[in-house]
């Protein structure tokens, strides 16, 4: 007699490695941020149509939406959104060499990754720098 799949003990083992097995390491991080950047951007590309939209339509709503963005939590937007874009942008390069097939060592993963970083820190600095000094 043959057993049916609903009478086999259930195994409590997760069937692939779950997340809670694993510490994070820079390579999964930094996917996990490109993916989350790419959402980032994604959002700030609704909020750039939208303020095309009211300069071109609406002239009131332009004017609370430019108060708005001009504000503290406007330039918060504004800063993280910049950042998403540099990281996104020098992460992308990454994976251009990769797709070339270079920068697989692990060594070479680390330093790139800490790369990415560093240059993504750096241009939003420097973009923010511009922006505030005039």
């Amino acid at each position: 007699m043959a057993s049916s799949p609903s009478s086999k003990p259930k195994d409590l083992r997760p069937l692939s490695p779950h997340l809670s097995i694993y510490r994070p390491q820079i390579s999964s991080v930094l996917s996990i941020l490109h993916r989350a950047t790419g959402v980032v951007l994604s959002g700030g590309l609704l909020l750039l149509a939208l303020w095309l939209w009211s300069a071109a339509y609406n002239p009131g709503f332009y004017t609370t939406l430019h108060e708005w963005m001009g504000g503290i939590i406007g330039r918060i937007l504004m800063v993280g959104w910049t950042f998403s874009f540099y990281y996104h942008l020098c992460n992308g390069i990454r994976h251009l060499f990769w797709d070339i097939g270079q920068g697989y060592t692990i060594p070479v993963m680390h330093k790139s990754g800490w790369a990415v970083i560093i240059v993504t820190l750096a241009l939003t600095a420097l973009t923010w720098g511009m922006v505030l000094g005039g």
